[in-house]
């Protein structure tokens, strides 16, 4: 992972513990995008009529990435409007379970109409106080991200593959905006229906891309009702004829956002998220140790059995402003400081943030 390094110049000026707020930007992506552009310049509307005509291999370059057909795959410009298209086709009779304190993109959708809600809070007994709460027989829905953004604590995804097996009705819609990109991920033998991400932070594709992932089984609980010149590729004889997913991508495609897309998985392919993984959990079980050396963690935390790259350490104003200073890239989030580690970083840089925090 060191030679990679190479390629985030922005890495020679900090210490960069802020993916959880935006993914790096590599010179391969800059350059190709560069080349993206100098085409355009050249080749006006015949070159976006073939980046528009090349949508469907890109698609297929995200459903082989995660295991899930092309056909049940919908780029969109970010989560947020694609969930909101969503919602907008599922009935609001539903009961849906979310958690409390999760990503406001996730809450807010269903929290703004009318659907029923309970909710569970984030913390070391979650997997057990949601499945007791789908057992009583009242949830449809239960909705939540990954891997949350305050303090990085990650659902067990064997649970949520039980909990699937378990009660087969219950539709589970995930965000992975937090999650994607840290590991292998197979959709079609998760316990997840409908997985949405933003692209712009493991994934490191930049801005303006995203895209959902739907098993059939879910689809026909929907009435989607997005629709326009985008949905039918063009041709208006197939208005009545639209597949599920063209409802989620009514207008253009983008190629330059969604060849970024296609680049950065590329990219992260070449590299092997196995490797990526490995070096991942590493870098969390450094970050747990000495945080928690220091005792700036949430409780709960260390004692979950998985945790991501994320972390919020205990932290006021005055200490996000001299970590600044010493040039370390952090969010404030929570009432807290969040850090959040990729495969650029190292456990020196853990170690070099410990020294700071214990000054």
């Amino acid at each position: 992972m060191q030679t990679l390094r190479k390629k985030f110049p922005v890495l020679n000026q900090c210490i960069y513990a802020n993916t959880a707020s935006a993914g790096l930007l590599s010179e391969d992506l800059m350059e190709w995008r560069q080349g993206h552009d100098l085409d355009f310049l050249i080749g006006g509307s015949e070159m976006k009529n073939k980046g528009f005509a090349h949508m469907p291999e890109i698609k297929k370059t995200v459903g082989n990435f995660f295991h899930c057909k092309s056909e049940n795959v919908a780029l969109v410009p970010n989560f947020s409007m694609g969930l909101n298209l969503l919602l907008e086709g599922l009935s609001k009779d539903k009961t849906v379970l979310l958690l409390n304190n999760d990503y406001p993109s996730l809450n807010w959708p269903f929290e703004t109409r009318s659907f029923k809600r309970d909710y569970v809070d984030i913390d070391g007994n979650m997997e057990e106080n949601i499945r007791a709460k789908v057992k009583s027989g009242t949830i449809d829905v239960l909705a939540l991200s990954l891997v949350q953004w305050v303090n990085g604590v990650r659902i067990d995804l064997g649970f949520l593959r039980d909990l699937k097996k378990e009660f087969p009705t219950l539709m589970i819609i995930a965000d992975g905006t937090q999650f994607l990109g840290m590991e292998p991920f197979d959709f079609e033998n998760s316990g997840i229906d409908i997985l949405g991400a933003s692209a712009y932070k493991w994934l490191l594709a930049g801005y303006g891309n995203g895209f959902y992932l739907v098993k059939e089984a879910v689809m026909d609980q929907f009435d989607l009702k997005g629709i326009g010149n985008g949905s039918v590729n063009n041709d208006a004889s197939q208005r009545n004829n639209i597949s599920f997913c063209k409802h989620l991508e009514p207008g253009h495609l983008d190629s330059f956002n969604f060849g970024s897309l296609e680049f950065a998985i590329n990219f992260l392919d070449e590299i092997g998220l196995e490797d990526i993984q490995a070096h991942l959990n590493k870098l969390s079980k450094k970050a747990m140790e000495v945080f928690s050396e220091l005792d700036l963690l949430e409780p709960f935390i260390p004692g979950r059995k998985q945790h991501s790259t994320i972390f919020n350490i205990k932290g006021d104003k005055k200490l996000f402003t001299k970590l600044t200073e010493e040039d370390v890239v952090t969010s404030p989030r929570g009432g807290g400081i969040r850090l959040s580690f990729h495969f650029y970083n190292t456990e020196e840089e853990i170690e070099a943030i410990a020294k700071l925090l214990k000054r």
